[in-house]
């Protein structure tokens, strides 16, 4: 049986851009949240279809039957990935914020003055500003979630309080990319559903992390975005079909009024989406190579998931507790290992002396590649005091190790002590 060493570093081996080098040291990716490295199949899909099936669909030769199948494939691909009950129900798009901008006007269509909706100050600006916006033009009041700052966990109490008959849509995030913290997902779509609200659920940060299932989460809308999970720049949109076959929808007239058609407005990027194929593939495949089911890719998918949440845990522990030994330092949500389900391994911290810049500016010299700022996690940042500057951002993925998470701590020791 191969050892973990062994198996981290064949997946590393599958990503090119783990080669590059800065000043002579391998550049250590820290920046997961922001986007992922791409296995070298994803680069190769994308190529293929460039050279041998790039055309526009439906039309009555091999290239643009490629292009059909494609489209058929890739959907039923991400219907395994999300565990949607059909492959209908996903509409690909240019990114998350594009179809959540889409389907907040559409949505908002149906609602009256008077009603209300409820996001979060736990999340991304892209599941908070279209709500608001589209709420604003239909005149419906906007709540926001408060979240708890010891922890950066949501208030479920004052959820409920929120929740009443006028609720139409809550719209929350899986998990936050700034702090890391995990949503009670299933408790929060019950508790909306109870008061006949829809759920919109933005899984962009999870996806990489944990194994997403609409149907098991029981939400009723669910966004993501394959550059976040291995994939190319592409955003993928899963509604349920009864749903999204009856709000309108705004299409060209030649558009066939069906799923998923509507939803997708011209020509996709069909290179893209043959690269977000292969990245759920690399990961059913990652499952396989570990012991799950060879012709089932969904429970492939399951398996390889959690292979990367016990590893990425024990990193994310790891991290934790170096940086709690550096003097100074302060890590905001979730800081134990004892609770370390409830996070995924994206660490927000900053230090009493120096920035966030500073210290990302620093570590991008040595080759250790951070974020800082808020992430457009604004609500969050501005809830938390930590504007303007926010926060410097650790992001683990499964292809990082234990060597880059000392790397980056000894780094930020070093920086502290000449600091």
């Amino acid at each position: 049986m191969i050892d973990q060493h062994s198996r981290i570093q064949t997946i590393r081996d599958r990503f090119p851009a783990l080669q590059l080098q800065v000043e002579g040291r391998p550049a250590a990716f820290l920046d997961g949240p922001a986007g992922s490295q791409v296995p070298s199949v994803v680069i190769e899909a994308m190529a293929e279809y460039l050279c041998s099936a790039n055309a526009n669909l439906d039309g009555a030769f091999l290239t643009s039957a490629r292009s059909d199948a494609l489209m058929t494939e890739a959907g039923q691909a991400l219907a395994d990935f999300l565990n949607a009950p059909q492959p209908e129900e996903i509409v690909f798009g240019a990114n998350m914020t594009s179809l959540t901008m889409t389907l907040s006007r559409q949505l908002s269509r149906c609602w009256q003055a008077g009603d209300e909706i409820i996001v979060t100050e736990l999340d991304h600006d892209a599941n908070i500003t279209p709500w608001t916006i589209a709420a604003e033009d239909a005149g419906v009041r906007v709540h926001q979630l408060a979240l708890q700052p010891d922890d950066c966990s949501l208030d479920l109490e004052e959820f409920e309080k929120l929740l009443n008959e006028k609720t139409r849509l809550v719209a929350f995030g899986a998990a936050s990319n700034l702090v890391g913290s995990i949503n009670p997902i299933r408790r929060m779509v019950d508790l909306a559903h109870a008061h006949g609200a829809q759920v919109f659920v933005d899984a962009v940060h999870y996806a990489p992390h944990r194994a997403i299932d609409v149907q098991a989460w029981g939400c009723d809308y669910l966004a993501c975005s394959a550059y976040k999970f291995f994939g190319p720049h592409v955003g993928i949109l899963w509604g349920r079909a009864e749903l999204l076959e009856q709000l309108p929808s705004p299409k060209l007239r030649p558009v066939k009024d069906r799923l998923p058609d509507r939803w997708m407005h011209g020509t996709q990027n069909h290179e893209g989406i043959a690269g977000t194929l292969a990245a759920v593939n690399y990961l059913a495949d990652l499952g396989r190579e570990i012991g799950g089911d060879e012709g089932n890719r969904r429970l492939a998918l399951q398996a390889a998931y959690g292979f990367i949440e016990e590893y990425e845990n024990r990193l994310c522990a790891h991290l934790l507790e170096g940086l709690a030994k550096i003097p100074g330092m302060r890590i905001w949500g979730i800081d134990t290992s004892s609770r370390i389900q409830e996070r995924t391994p994206t660490v927000a911290c900053t230090h009493e002396k120096l920035s966030p810049g500073a210290m990302a500016k620093a570590l991008g010299a040595r080759g250790v590649f951070t974020w800082e700022g808020n992430n457009y996690a604004l609500a969050l940042s501005e809830a938390l005091g930590l504007e303007p500057e926010g926060v410097l951002r650790i992001g683990l993925l499964h292809y990082n190790t234990s060597e880059e998470v000392e790397r980056l701590l000894a780094s930020l020791t070093a920086l502290v002590s000449a600091g």
